[in-house]
């Protein structure tokens, strides 16, 4: 199993930067990729961004494109999350998630940190 813990959220006003963790444990040698996930009361939960871990592929859900960054420390095991220009419609839970290699679904999550834009 891969054990995940967020960290890193609060309240920001909107425009405002915040900085999300997430650090792996357990097998995290199987882990193929990790992703940002976030939902809003009475919204789906959306994917927000993802890397690859070997090779650091990203993609970006086109709503934080340019004002968000994926990143990951291979040897601390850890992801991370910088959000700049924050808006209110950023504000969420935002989870972590990671999948093995040749598994579509996102097996393993967060418990999950607020974030919290101010107008």
């Amino acid at each position: 199993q891969v054990q995940l813990v967020e960290s890193g959220g609060g309240e920001v006003q909107t425009g405002g930067s915040l900085r999300l963790s997430c650090a792996a444990s357990g097998r995290t040698f199987s882990i193929y990729a990790t992703a940002w996930f976030r939902q809003a009361p009475g919204k789906e939960r959306e994917r927000v961004a993802n890397i690859v871990w070997n090779g650091g592929s990203t993609s970006y859900a086109d709503s934080v494109k340019g004002r968000f960054t994926i990143s990951r420390d291979n040897v601390k095991n850890t992801m991370y999350l910088e959000m700049s220009s924050l808006r209110p419609e950023d504000t969420a839970v935002y989870y972590c998630a990671s999948r093995e290699f040749g598994v579509t679904q996102y097996r393993y999550w967060g418990q999950g940190t607020q974030v919290t834009v101010s107008s």
